[in-house]
């Protein structure tokens, strides 16, 4: 059964709590602390697994937790840490935290392995509390506390070229005479139930992978029919193959059918739906009325969307469709699509109560913002990237402090400093 979607609970272990002892040795009258420093916590690891082509696994499993680092012990003996734990996950996989579906990081291209939850620091033991006017210190430090997150993981498939249409117009017969794919074939709806890839080898010429996504019908996007199931791999790709029944053999008119999967595929995802695509008018062995071939043409072509008549079954046309798509990918840009981070486990988890200052320093003319959780911001998000950037306006607005600036009354164009980053204030 091919698993493309999963929810999973995770969990990293707890750091071990400083241990409270003193020396008690024959002959030494005043033995001072030697409460040894707990371990810390083991860290959750998901890591890709070549041999896994689904998440299939995910369905039996759903909670995962890390070790927990042991207490301190007498004589200055460390606890032992907590075990990681490694989660094998397909190659294309996004990890998004659940309830918000933000994307936390996406494993794909040369993202192989990632610490996605560190487990807690051990706490100190007495020793380290020793001072002159303390020489017997009662007391330790705790552990740092397990973090804890649920999460979605969405597999992605990893394809150049995406082919869509509605079901029975020949995909699944293309992909097989195009590429090494042999997926099932049959003259009735929803043949294929899961997605396909294939490698399609050209001579003097690169080659691309393609993805054949189960058919599509009208309403897929609101969870009409399969194909809905499968939108998602498509995100990846940057051209899409539309195949059509030119024939109609099934009664269906094929200027009607294309408009009806780019409505689709605009309701899923607008982004999807303005990438290049290539029409091929499939099925012309069957084909009676030439006028119907013409129709389709006259509709796309004047849009800037090549129209090429194939046959899927005898190979005509198939030739020129793929070394126009080719020539196409190599005009693209070759890196491979990553869904950017946008949650940020660390920061998330961390106390919401942790304190923070606004004030107007005068002589710089600045208003300075400061506080231990402004500093974890900062360090986890990417100002340059321009989500990372809409992360971090969000983050001041929801947490007051665009409010207190405007309090101190600043305006438009003023300078605000956080710990070394310096920005103008705009509304």
């Amino acid at each position: 059964m091919f698993a493309d979607i999963a929810k999973i609970y995770i969990k990293s272990g707890k750091g071990g709590d400083g241990h409270v002892s003193f020396r008690r040795e024959k002959y030494v009258p005043n033995g001072g602390p030697d409460g040894g420093d707990g371990g810390d916590g083991g860290s959750v690891i998901f890591e890709v697994d070549e041999g896994l082509n689904t998440l299939t696994d995910f369905r039996h499993i759903r909670k995962y937790s890390a070790g927990n680092g042991e207490e301190g012990g007498k004589k200055n003996c460390r606890g032992k840490n907590g075990e990681d734990i490694i989660i094998k996950i397909p190659h294309g996989t996004v990890i998004k935290e659940a309830q918000s579906g933000k994307v936390i990081t996406d494993m794909s291209g040369d993202n192989r392995r990632i610490v996605l939850l560190k487990g807690g620091k051990g706490g100190k033991g007495n020793q380290h509390y020793a001072t002159s006017t303390m020489q017997a210190p009662k007391y330790a430090q705790p552990g740092q506390a397990a973090l804890e997150l649920e999460l979605q993981l969405e597999l992605k498939v990893i394809a150049d070229v995406g082919l869509v249409g509605f079901p029975n117009v020949g995909k699944s017969t293309f992909l097989a005479r195009v590429t090494n794919a042999r997926p099932k074939i049959a003259n009735y709806h929803f043949t294929t139930l899961n997605p396909n890839l294939g490698v399609v080898d050209l001579e003097d010429a690169k080659g691309f992978v393609i993805a054949d996504i189960p058919g599509l019908i009208e309403g897929a996007s609101e969870g009409i029919g399969l194909g809905h199931e499968f939108l998602r791999h498509i995100e990846r790709t940057k051209l899409i193959i539309h195949i059509v029944d030119a024939a109609s053999t099934e009664g269906r008119d094929p200027v009607s059918d294309i408009y009806a999967i780019d409505k689709e595929l605009d309701a899923y995802n607008p982004e999807i739906a303005r990438r290049p695509q290539v029409i091929a008018a499939n099925k012309i062995d069957m084909l009676y009325d030439e006028d119907a071939l013409e129709k389709i043409k006259n509709e796309f072509e004047p849009k800037g969307i090549k129209v090429f008549p194939i046959s899927a079954i005898s190979g005509e046309g198939v030739r020129e469709l793929l070394y126009y798509v080719n020539n196409l990918l190599a005009q693209m840009d070759d890196k491979p699509m990553i869904f950017e981070q946008e949650y940020f486990p660390e920061f998330q988890t961390a106390s919401g109560n942790e304190p923070y200052t606004v004030v107007y320093d005068e002589d710089a003319d600045e208003y300075v913002v400061e506080g231990p959780r402004i500093e974890r911001m900062l360090g986890y998000t990417n100002l340059e990237s321009e989500k990372g950037f809409s992360f971090f306006q969000n983050f001041l607005k929801e947490n007051g402090i665009l409010e207190e600036l405007e309090a101190l009354d600043i305006k438009e164009g003023d300078t605000v400093r956080m710990y070394g980053l310096s920005f103008d204030y705009y509304k």
